[in-house]
């Protein structure tokens, strides 16, 4: 199955509405840089990748203005493949070109780091992932999910977090993972420790939204959670991202930019609320995970096994 959450048409791009599935299938066309940025915001479009991808094109609708560049940097904070995305676009020529390039490439890369990371799953491994690091959150193939792809003929087996509040897991990655024929478990997100101690998991794989030159990781809410339990157990647990989620100006997780995003997320989903009024909410949608608790980060050219700042900076 192909999935495409990004569609350049050469007038105007259109996002496949990933707040809509698995239910219905429906693309948001935007003709403007506030309209991609709207569309990042609102999670039409989300994933480090798929984010750094859409911003790229927003910035050819625009024309490449300076007041485009501003509004798309201010869409999300934590995913570092946005602000990467933009400082390459600054830099082009010929922008349609380089929005292109930065599409083409990721779709690559997501292949390469699906082949470098099958050589770590073993043959009838349980995977179990976190959120959605598939199609839906890159140009085209994903990253950890892309290695879940590429491990395929492993005669795998996927455990799948849902995923609170926005459940990604639950709704994109489930939904990929039955379109591709991979057998799929779907678990609530405080049931991973339990299938852990009792040896139902082999290894974690997760992607990334930011990397610090430490090798702290942020990611979706839950993954600290997951490492930390990985740890505990002895079980395997890998990133996967490409080199533009790389942050080198950040030195450690500390510095990191955590979102939080709006309560209504945690108080209840799609019109239906199950939290009474009144009631205070935090609803950070990232953590980060010490690089002491990440047996490898997988990039396009290379794995990096028990990650650490000197490893890192000779990707670069």
């Amino acid at each position: 199955m192909k999935v495409e959450p990004i569609r350049w048409t050469g007038k105007r791009l259109e996002l496949l509405d990933q707040r809509l599935l698995p239910g219905k299938k429906k693309y948001v066309a935007c003709q403007t840089a506030e309209q991609v940025a709207k569309a990042i915001k609102d999670m039409v479009v989300r994933g480090a990748p798929a984010i750094g991808c859409a911003a790229a094109f927003g910035v050819v609708l625009s024309k490449g203005s300076s007041k485009a560049y501003a509004v798309l940097a201010k869409s999300r904070p934590t995913a570092v493949n946005l602000f990467w995305a933009l400082e390459r676009m600054k830099k082009a020529k010929d922008l349609e070109n380089e929005a292109r390039a930065i599409f083409d490439e990721d779709l690559a890369g997501n292949r390469a780091m699906g082949e470098l990371g099958a050589t770590l799953i073993p043959e009838r491994a349980r995977v179990m992932t976190h959120c959605n690091t598939g199609a839906l959150a890159t140009a085209g193939y994903g990253t950890a999910l892309g290695v879940i792809r590429a491990s395929k003929n492993k005669r795998i087996s996927v455990i799948a977090n849902e995923t609170r509040p926005y459940l990604q897991g639950a709704r994109l990655t489930a939904w990929e993972l039955v379109q591709e024929g991979i057998p799929c478990t779907l678990i609530t997100d405080n049931m991973a420790g339990h299938l852990m101690s009792r040896g139902e998991v082999d290894v974690v794989i997760v992607g990334a939204d930011r990397i610090a030159a430490n090798g702290d990781v942020a990611n979706k809410i839950g993954t600290y959670t997951l490492a930390v339990l990985a740890k505990r157990h002895g079980i395997p647990f890998y990133v996967v991202a490409p080199r533009s989620t790389f942050d080198l100006k950040i030195s450690s997780g500390k510095q990191i930019p955590i979102e939080e995003r709006p309560a209504a997320e945690v108080t209840g989903y799609r019109g239906v609320r199950w939290a009474p009024d009144g009631i205070s909410v935090r609803n950070p949608a990232f953590d980060v995970t010490p690089a002491e608790l990440i047996t490898g980060i997988v990039c396009e050219r290379a794995v990096i096994l028990a990650p650490d700042r000197e490893k890192i900076a000779k990707l670069f």
